[in-house]
């Protein structure tokens, strides 16, 4: 007669419930216990964590976590589309929807949270939606569809989230939270202020301290959001986003203790009030705290596991004693990170960078007596985030000075402790990593599956490769160089597999090269993508937002708008003033476009004039009467050649030998569609007195009585460097030729974003080195590297000339739903900047970088001018 399992019933099958299987399956209980699972929705088990992906491809399946066949070959018996609606703990029975009865020896509730909307009139009006499932998502992307204007309602992590998919959806995106700053649950003002000045430079506008009323019909579009202060905003679609609530209406039901505010009580090894009824996740309330990142409920799923396997072996139970809600994350594209108190606690000592300048700011909370650190706010840069979070987490003593620690920098992976957690979803340490790596799995899918890290919400995984790559170097094994984690291939290598295979768009490029997820489909990060259309650019100067090929998906933030983004959410703009010269007609009409839009102007150091403080509406029009006026872009946005600079030369100077002004000219008209890793300058002086301080620049050129000596890889980057002296008296002919050349093999060879310098000094061989390929034809590539140059030359156009020429480009610059209505500034440009040169009158620290350090009631500044 066969013995009856006991049965195991867990309700849910979300990323937390999943967990709970995979735990259960690896100390063997799907072999002791008749399993069941119910989920409701329609398939199992997918990463909820990543699900703006799913607009990345229109598809579910890279979010999955599982499968039906997994399940089944578990032994577990997976019920989809079946929602239990009953529970009888004193019969230890559930029921379904559809009236299906089950028996139960143990029960697990893992039923998560449902999105909450607040209770406002019309919140049910059509295209009012939720973010939460996969089902929420095709929604979404179908009211995306017919919509201009979208708007989520909540400006916490999910809402960011959801601001993001509508934006990827070409929605004009407006964001509107309750609260006086984004993400106030972690972050304090000013990493808030900080957050929503970057967002709304990604062309997002965000409405804080906003309290809708009430949601009506529109006038201009298909709903009017009226607001406390009387106010409106009229959008199309609307996508509430404004918290969690726990799922807890099952456990009420069944007479299980709920909290005062929600959420299933639950003990230190999750049990409920019921007998043998444990609750994982979102759900769980435990000491009156719900935790609602994913970590958390992972380490329930485990205690829940080893406590059911305590009961039928001699396995010890873990208990559930708290989790560390520190996360890290990149929202729309910038970093952000929380770590412990983020927001402080009273009688904190703290440590502060506000750098505005590069838009980074940094705060360090620390115990009464400053050893010890207790919280962390990172916004714009979270580089150093797993150094501060194991300094957290082992409150080890601070040695030296707090301040010490926001001027380090990220700490090399290798330097962390054995004992540092890499991945908190699952508790990995970095001594956990090593230690698989030395056993064999050098591949980041076998670290996934024998250690579980990277294998959560995926934000440690480039962490992950490096101490997988740093491990294989240790032991003297090859390990992965690629550009990314996405690529084994380095730049140059992705370069040449563009060039010999005719490579024009990254899902080619991706498909053919990248290395695949384990669900078979991986779509980039921000490290591949720049460096692709990059690559693009070089190899064929197609225009850089084709819609076509995909280019526009893929431009880092200025290129997206081919303008600089300033600290204050305007752009500049920079026309093109070849060589320094320009006419007395062209400089009248700048004068006039700029006081018309009321920009601040200032002459460069590479001899042309910036405009600042347009807003992003107004790029358009005014690089229309530019263009009229006879200008075109000067990419002072992109990665390419931004100015040559020159000296007046024979034309006008005593001294000059050779016509410095018509040679900077031609070169700058020559090579200024040029799109390389890095930004390119260029100088000519018309004598040896070198007043266009050519050698100081990527490639400069010094006029002598017998013609012009060239110098390269010269800047004035982190590490300014003159320029090493390539040739002496060459023509004009010969001149160009060797720039030809060596840019097209700077392109061809460098490292994403290495600028000439870096590159010279890491080419083997050096100056000899680079002569010989150029001069001397070592590689035989001449010839080639020419014709590239002349095709790229050739392609030339300018790219806000093409964009004004395409109506759906231009939609994406309306930043108002009602152009009428955008609100009117008392400031000028040139206030603005007289604000941030007098602190005293405005705002300290405006434009500079400040730390402030509590602890010893010091504060240094380093003011730096602002350039493009």
């Amino acid at each position: 007669m066969a013995v009856t399992k006991p049965k195991l019933v867990v309700v849910g099958n979300g990323m937390v419930g999943h967990h709970f299987i995979e735990q259960l399956c690896g100390l063997g209980l799907n072999k002791q216990f008749d399993v069941h699972v119910f989920g409701e929705e329609p398939r199992p088990a997918y990463d909820r964590v990543q699900l703006s992906k799913y607009f990345e491809t229109g598809s579910a399946e890279p979010l999955m976590l599982t499968s039906a066949q997994d399940y089944a070959d578990w032994g577990i018996t997976l019920h989809l589309n079946s929602q239990v609606t009953n529970i009888d703990t004193a019969t230890k029975t559930l029921v379904t929807a559809a009236g299906d009865e089950y028996q139960y020896d143990r029960l697990v509730l893992s039923t998560g949270s449902f999105p909450f909307v607040p209770p406002i009139q019309g919140n049910d009006r059509a295209q009012c939606l939720v973010y939460r499932t996969i089902e929420d998502l095709e929604a979404i992307q179908a009211s995306a569809a017919n919509s201009k204007v979208g708007v989520v309602v909540g400006g916490g992590l999910l809402g960011l989230e959801a601001a993001n998919a509508m934006k990827q959806l070409g929605v004009k995106t407006h964001v509107v939270e309750f609260a006086p700053q984004l993400m106030p649950v972690q972050l304090n003002d000013k990493a808030g202020e900080l957050l929503c000045s970057k967002i709304e430079e990604l062309g997002v506008s965000v409405h804080t301290s906003k309290a809708t009323t009430a949601i009506i019909d529109g006038e201009s579009a298909l709903h009017r959001m009226t607001f406390n202060d009387d106010t409106f905003l009229e959008t199309d679609m609307i996508v509430f986003s404004a918290g969690i609530r726990p799922q807890d209406a099952l456990a009420r039901v069944a007479g299980i203790n709920i909290g005062e505010r929600g959420g299933i009580q639950i003990d230190n090894y999750c049990l409920t009030s019921a007998p043998d009824v444990y609750a994982i996740g979102e759900c769980a309330l435990w000491e009156q705290k719900i935790f609602g990142l994913v970590a958390p409920g992972y380490q329930m799923a485990r205690v829940a596991a080893s406590h059911i396997a305590s009961a039928v072996s001699d396995v010890k139970p873990s208990a559930f004693v708290g989790a560390d809600m520190s996360t890290k994350l990149k929202l729309l594209g910038v970093d952000v990170a929380a770590i412990g108190a983020s927001r402080g606690f009273d009688n904190a000592q703290f440590v502060e960078l506000s750098d505005n300048q590069t838009g980074i700011y940094k705060k360090l909370w620390l115990d009464e007596s400053g050893q010890f650190l207790k919280g962390a706010v990172l916004v714009g840069d979270n580089s150093d985030y797993n150094r501060l979070l194991d300094l957290y987490l082992s409150q080890d003593e601070i040695a030296g000075s707090a301040v010490e620690l926001l001027l380090a920098g990220a700490e090399s992976e290798a330097d962390l402790k054995d004992t540092s957690i890499v991945c908190s979803c699952h508790q990995v340490t970095k001594g956990d990593i090593v230690e698989a790596v030395k056993a064999g799995n050098h591949k980041m899918a076998e670290i996934k599956s024998c250690t579980r890290a990277a294998s959560g919400c995926g934000g440690c995984a480039p962490l992950v490769q490096k101490i997988i790559d740093q491990t294989l170097q240790a032991e003297g094994l090859d390990f992965n160089a690629g550009i990314c984690a996405h690529f084994d291939h380095d730049r140059q290598a992705l370069y040449h597999l563009c060039q010999v295979e005719g490579i024009e768009d990254f899902d080619t490029l991706i498909t053919k090269h990248g290395k695949p997820s384990e669900q078979g489909h991986t779509y980039g990060c921000d490290i591949c993508k720049p460096a692709a259309a990059s690559i693009f650019a070089s190899l064929k100067n197609h225009y850089v937002l084709n819609q076509d090929k995909g280019h526009v998906q893929l431009q880092d933030t200025n290129d997206a708008f081919l303008g600089n983004i300033q600290k204050d959410g305007t752009y500049s703009i920079v026309p093109r003033v070849a060589g320094g010269e320009i006419t007395p007609a062209k400089l009248i009409a700048m004068g006039e476009i700029a006081q018309e839009y009321d920009l601040y102007t200032k002459i460069t150091g590479g001899q042309r004039i910036d405009m600042f403080g347009a807003k992003l509406s107004e790029l358009p029009e005014i690089w229309k009467k530019l263009i009229d006026a006879g200008f075109e872009t000067g990419h002072a946005y992109g990665k390419s050649l931004r100015t040559v600079k020159s000296c007046v030369g024979s034309t006008w100077c005593r001294y000059g030998v050779q016509d410095s002004v018509g040679l900077a000219i031609d070169l700058e008209n020559r090579y200024k569609g040029l799109r390389s890793p890095h930004k390119l300058k260029f100088a000519v002086s018309g004598c040896t007195r070198e007043c266009a301080e050519a050698q100081s620049k990527d490639i400069g050129i010094i006029a002598s009585d017998k013609g012009w000596n060239l110098f390269v890889a010269g800047n004035g980057g982190m590490r300014p460097r003159h320029g090493d002296l390539f040739a002496t008296d060459l023509t004009t002919e010969e001149l160009y030729l060797y720039i030809d050349r060596i840019l097209m093999f700077y392109v061809k060879t460098a490292d994403k974003l290495q600028r000439t310098s870096t590159w010279m000094d890491s080419l083997e061989g050096g100056l000899a080195y680079l002569q010989s390929v150029v001069i001397d034809d070592a590689l035989g590539l001449n010839a080639e590297l020419e014709q590239q140059m002349n095709e790229v030359v050739a392609a030339y156009q300018c790219e806000w000339k093409t964009s004004l020429e395409q109506p759906e480009y231009l939609a994406r610059f309306n930043e108002f739903i009602n152009p009428d209505a955008a609100p009117e500034s008392d400031d000028s440009g040139y206030q603005r900047i007289r604000d941030q040169r007098f602190p005293a009158i405005k705002d300290a620290g405006a434009g500079n970088i400040a730390i402030r350090d509590i602890t010893d009631e010091q504060s240094t500044t380093n003011s730096e001018e602002v350039v493009a």
